[in-house]
């Protein structure tokens, strides 16, 4: 059985680390080098660091923030944010990434994924996707919507199908983020990250609303995600990196753990 994997997230904005809740009233909490090398050294398995304003801002990703990061963590590093062409990607990938996050420009064409797969290798794309709750429909069977520029624009996709369109197009792994959840503090969206996880043979990162550490284990568990992300848990200081593994671990679950 593989380990269960803990991500934080870094979610920056003109350089400074960032917060939202449900994507709006977006704070800035503090330096993102800084707090990359406190997660790495308390035994971080993954970080992953969006530039959440690069896509509505049609401008690339703040790259030497990026060359900062790596320079600290010595853990993989997943980039997203503003990610449009595989010049793109090769160049997060020469500033230090190993994993490429594809969201918006992917859903405005798909074959975008198909390109970077082929370029970086499919196991280095993730395909991070922005969802919120919506009426069953025709169009949204699924009961949950596509939403891409950071939140701001509605889409019409179904989830589900773009899922399962993203793992044949050759993302390695998604990320499910919860609009409805995101920065609530409240808990994963178990029944969005299970109905997604138990549709791809990929591996999927549950993400948006962990406040407590049993939300972690009921996403590794009951959403049958490969992994939790988690980032206002963290950034505010009321749990550390090595404290959520070491609950989990005591839980019965599979970590990495670096004693």
């Amino acid at each position: 059985m593989l380990s269960k994997r803990l991500i934080a997230c870094l979610d920056v904005r003109d350089g400074k680390l960032a917060k939202s809740v449900k994507f709006v009233d977006t704070k800035d909490i503090g330096d993102p080098v800084e707090k990359a090398r406190e997660y790495y050294l308390d035994g971080l398995d993954e970080l992953v660091f969006y530039d959440i304003t690069a896509s509505s801002d049609r401008r690339n990703i703040m790259l030497d923030v990026v060359e900062a990061v790596a320079s600290q963590v010595f853990i993989p590093l997943s980039v997203g944010g503003g990610v449009r062409s595989v010049a793109d990607a090769t160049d997060l990938r020469l500033a230090g990434a190993e994993k490429i996050n594809v969201n918006s420009a992917a859903v405005q064409r798909p074959a975008l994924i198909a390109e970077c797969a082929e370029a970086v290798g499919n196991q280095n794309i993730v395909l991070s996707m922005d969802i919120l709750r919506v009426d069953e429909s025709e169009q949204t069977p699924s009961g949950y919507e596509i939403v891409i520029n950071g939140g701001r624009t509605r889409t019409g996709m179904d989830a589900l199908a773009w899922a399962l369109e993203g793992e044949n197009l050759g993302a390695g792994e998604l990320v499910v983020n919860s609009i409805d959840a995101d920065g609530t503090k409240a808990g994963y969206e178990l029944k969005l990250t299970a109905m997604l996880a138990e549709a791809v043979r990929i591996p999927v990162i549950a993400s948006g609303g962990a406040g407590e550490p049993a939300h972690l284990y009921d996403a590794l568990t009951a959403g049958k995600a490969d992994a939790a992300l988690v980032a206002s848990m963290v950034h505010y200081g009321d749990y550390t990196v090595s404290g959520l593994k070491a609950y989990l671990h005591d839980r019965g679950l599979k970590m990495r753990m670096s004693w």
